[in-house]
């Protein structure tokens, strides 16, 4: 019985642990508007760490917002917030 619980405790460690494992990941952007142009400096949290699969990301939230990313600047992880945050103003973790 006690080599049943052993393993039960096992397997609900290895199904949790994938979950804990990965961390939120963000990046920083810069996006335009045509007619009147408008510029604007983002920050928004996406699924992957990876610059190519963030930035097809971000492109995909602002297109369906009216808005062309311009450049994924970085992706960076929680500690990465704060500094951020005020110059992101109004576009901080708004996509």
């Amino acid at each position: 019985m006690s080599h049943i619980l052993r393993i039960s405790g096992l397997l609900l460690a290895l199904t949790l642990l994938p979950a804990a494992a990965q961390a939120a990941c963000y990046a920083d952007y810069k996006a335009k508007r045509d007619r009147p142009l408008q510029l604007h400096y983002g920050v928004m949290q996406v699924s992957s760490c990876s610059p190519a699969e963030a930035r097809q990301e971000v492109a995909g939230r602002l297109a369906s917002a009216g808005w062309t990313l311009l450049n994924v600047l970085s992706t960076f992880d929680e500690s990465g917030l704060e500094r951020r945050k005020a110059d992101a103003g109004q576009y901080y973790l708004r996509f």
